[in-house]
């Protein structure tokens, strides 16, 4: 563990155009140790996701990431999502790459407001980004603004790093030091509730629950989907 801040936009302003690779490529999209069996990478995720929310919907990734290879991803499959980013240069990246999606990334800080109006998206993706987040902004502002911004019945797909503190790891994929913010998942799911999301369970065979997973850094995390009341 580390007391160091987290310096996590500086990684993404130097390493944007690596980390579209990275992610365009699902190198680091290969989960280990998963808790449920049909969960071994991002391309579930995306399976099931499109299994809970019909093409055509309107959606919002939260943190696209460099490349907002999910924005294109969903786009290509028909439906109306959009993407946002605290940083420039990943946004940039994404306006290289795919610039049929140009009009549909932007930048915009989640530690903040999201200037759009209540009930504007049929789902929300945030995977892997409230970890770039203090704590106690991520409760208090991040995680309510999706409730506001999904309409009654909307999915909020969900990924962090979990344990307590702050992390640091070697990445050997960008030769340099990461650190995270960690989140206990009872924290996580105490607000989720106090925002009137239920976690979607799993059916049969199909993705569902809280789920937990070690990334190849390794990092332990906790992905789920969760529905707000309607």
């Amino acid at each position: 563990m580390s007391r160091n801040p987290d310096f996590s936009e500086d990684f993404y302003r130097r390493h944007a155009r690596r980390y579209a690779e990275v992610s365009h490529n699902f190198i680091q999209s290969v989960y280990i140790d998963a808790s449920h069996p049909a969960l071994g990478g991002d391309a579930d995720l995306m399976e099931r996701l499109q299994e809970l929310v019909p093409a055509g919907c309107r959606g919002l990734d939260a943190g696209c990431g460099a490349g907002a290879r999910d924005v294109f991803h969903y786009w290509q499959r028909g439906y109306d999502i959009y993407g946002v980013d605290a940083v420039e240069e990943n946004i940039q990246e994404a306006r290289r790459l795919h610039p049929e999606i140009a009009e549909r990334v932007s930048v915009a800080d989640l530690r903040r407001p999201i200037d759009q109006r209540d009930g504007s998206f049929d789902f929300i993706l945030c995977n892997a980004v409230i970890q770039h987040i203090s704590p106690d902004i991520a409760m208090e502002v991040t995680l309510p603004e999706f409730a506001r911004l999904l309409v009654p019945g909307g999915v909020l797909q969900l990924m962090f790093k979990t344990g307590s503190g702050i992390a640091t790891v070697y990445d050997r994929d960008y030769a340099s030091d990461r650190t995270f913010q960690l989140y206990e998942t009872d924290d996580v799911l105490t607000v989720l509730t106090g925002q009137g999301f239920t976690v979607v369970p799993e059916e049969g065979a199909k993705l569902g629950g809280v789920m937990h997973f070690t990334d190849p850094k390794p990092m332990d995390h906790c992905v789920l989907f969760a529905r707000k009341e309607r």
